[in-house]
């Protein structure tokens, strides 16, 4: 659970080795998630310009089984499993006046890891994973600090309240409030402050007020591994394979609200119009942790709902059109990433598709009605020739664009540690 710091080789000059802590709300592996996906490529990428340290935690016990591989790579790590209810996280975030988002993360025993970590080591950059982990960010440090918020977290909570009424409007809202001053704290903090796309960094950089750094905000897209992530290396999944066409695929973190709001909008609004049209269509929710609401459909009028697999590849590569029909969406979408590199036809938002800079009905079709969302789904369905020809531009798009290489390569200037990368690389 727990790995005290331990010292690092320093080299053939006797010079210290400059190190790396990085702070993650969530153990970056297995990578078979959106966040965990991007922090685990991120962690690779940080181990190979220095020694890394690693303050994070886990869900549950699968997430505890990683421990080892998280240790093969970490020279060392705290793991804590996070316990905290949402009720005991609610309450401790009312008595402090902060968001519950950094209340459910918060524990004294990584506290004491970070500061040992930073008192004994020869720490030069910080990578912050996440807003939720801002709270570890020592007030005075001397090296360079990077945070990585991904997503602008408070625009999504005011995006939830606006859905909402009563007092879960009331708490979405002030966690927007509370959060957005924290995401403010955190760029004054930071050295650099990066954003998962273009168009999020201009919004957060928007709520920025006018003191406050906006030139040192950037985005870093995600990458994906397309040498993995190919059709041709997978057999379909003989479960999904085995249904009438078409079959369309959802995947994705099915506790996460977003996930779910848009699985029961394909469910309950757009598959029944589509089976009105073609009634052998299928719709296929593929993803961990299914809520209540969705597994209580599964079986009925052409929906299956299958839950956590072991590999989604072979689910895209048996599925003839990916529906990603979000309606709140934040950043880059992995699902739409691993879709179109496995050949895939893909049907998706507007929102879906931010930071996704394809061309619009050749290697994706953008819809955002429920009747644009149909009609799409319909055409493709109706059309193999097209709907082939745009999984290949999908796929042709992806391998050009979307590598983590590319990704990742601003990375050791960001930290500072790029001078002394290529210094140790000769």
């Amino acid at each position: 659970m727990h790995a005290v710091p331990v010292p690092s080789g320093a080299g053939g000059s006797g010079a210290v080795r400059p190190e790396i802590l990085f702070l993650s709300h969530r153990i970056p592996f297995p990578p078979d998630r959106g966040d965990k996906i991007r922090s685990f490529n991120v962690l690779q990428a940080l181990a190979r310009l220095g020694p890394v340290h690693v303050a994070t935690f886990a869900d549950d016990a699968d997430d505890m089984a990683h421990e080892r591989a998280l240790a093969g790579l970490a020279a060392s790590h705290c793991l804590l499993p996070r316990t905290k209810s949402l009720a005991r996280s609610g309450m401790e975030a009312l008595i402090t006046a902060k968001p519950i988002s950094l209340a459910a993360f918060r524990d004294a025993r990584l506290s004491r890891y970070i500061a040992e970590v930073l008192r004994t080591r020869p720490i030069a950059a910080i990578y912050l994973f996440s807003g939720q982990m801002g709270q570890y960010l020592p007030p005075h440090f001397d090296g360079r600090i990077v945070a990585d918020l991904v997503d602008v977290d408070s625009a999504k909570f005011e995006a939830y309240a606006a859905k909402s009424g009563g007092f879960r409007g009331w708490m979405e809202q002030r966690e927007a409030r509370l959060l957005a001053a924290e995401e403010a704290r955190i760029a004054g903090l930071a050295d650099h402050t990066l954003l998962i796309s273009a168009q999020e960094a201009a919004l957060f950089r928007g709520r920025l007020d006018k003191t406050a750094p906006a030139g040192r905000v950037a985005a870093m897209g995600n990458g994906i591994d397309s040498a993995l992530f190919d059709a041709k290396n997978v057999l379909p999944e003989p479960r999904l394979a085995g249904h009438d066409g078409p079959r369309l695929i959802f995947t994705g973190q099915m506790d996460y609200a977003p996930n779910v709001d848009a699985a029961l909008r394909a469910i309950r609004r757009l598959l029944p119009r589509i089976r009105a049209r073609i009634p052998g269509a299928s719709l296929h929710i593929v993803g961990r942790n299914p809520v209540a609401a969705l597994t209580a459909l599964d079986g009925r009028d052409g929906v299956h709902v299958w839950g956590k697999v072991p590999d989604v590849r072979p689910w895209l590569a048996a599925a003839d059109i990916a529906l990603v029909p979000l309606e709140i969406a934040r950043g880059v979408q992995n699902k739409v990433l691993e879709a179109m590199a496995m050949r895939l036809p893909v049907v998706l938002t507007t929102g879906a598709a931010t930071g996704i800079e394809a061309r619009d009905q050749h290697d994706y079709a953008i819809a955002d009605s429920d009747d644009q969302l149909v009609e799409a789904v319909v055409a493709l369905a109706g059309d193999p020739g097209r709907a082939h020809a745009m999984g290949a531009a999908a796929r042709t798009w992806i391998v050009g664009h979307a590598g983590w290489e590319a990704a990742l390569a601003p990375l050791a200037g960001w930290l500072g540690l790029a001078t002394r990368h290529h210094a140790d690389a000769a």
